[in-house]
């Protein structure tokens, strides 16, 4: 009976061995940083562009854009300083004509003009001023657009079979009529 079993013992400590295998494991081979292509964030061109007008613009490298942001931001802020002057001198100028002071510090308008104008000319540097404002705040947030999808669309390959044309032709006459026309052909391609 022990011959027995130590026949059955030997027989399955040995037999699972011969019939399972065991697995190769192969090292994965590492790509060092260097080859592996960065990932182009939309979200850190947004968050860029939001901190400094045109930093999106210079991540998307898209450099090209970057003077005529800085040139509307130029034009807009020079505009604000130069309404910012003329309304609160208009201001200051229909007070002094309001409170009957003629020998203010702004005596020259007062004496000038009436009233009225005087009134005119303040609500027209107001309005002026808040236009040049909005358009600042809406060129910022035309900065952050462009930054986003600038960067959406980094990666995305346009085809060369993907063009618009635009042709001159010649349009065949109707029956009815003898003359061929003339017109424009729009062709796209994809």
């Amino acid at each position: 009976m022990w011959t027995l079993r130590r026949f059955i013992l030997i027989v399955a400590l040995l037999l699972p061995g011969s019939i399972l295998m065991a697995q190769k494991i192969e090292a994965k081979k590492s790509v060092p940083d260097s080859i592996l292509e960065k990932q182009h964030s939309p979200q850190k061109a947004t968050i860029m562009s939001l901190c400094l007008p045109g930093l999106g613009q210079v991540y998307n490298k898209k450099y090209w854009k970057v003077p005529i942001i800085y040139a509307g931001f130029g034009i807009l802020s020079y505009l604000i300083v130069f309404n910012t002057n003329y309304y609160l001198e208009y201001k200051s100028a229909y007070i002094e004509s309001f409170n009957g002071d003629s020998a203010g510090n702004y005596s020259d308008i007062v004496k000038k003009y009436p009233l009225s104008s005087i009134l005119s000319a303040r609500e027209y540097y107001r309005r002026n001023l808040e236009i040049s404002i909005i358009f600042s705040a809406v060129l910022y947030l035309l900065n952050i657009a462009d930054a986003a999808v600038d960067a959406n669309l980094f990666t995305y390959d346009i085809n060369k079979d993907l063009s618009f044309n635009v042709e001159p032709t010649l349009i065949p006459p109707a029956p009815q009529y003898r003359n061929y026309s003339s017109g424009i052909r729009l062709c796209f391609n994809f």
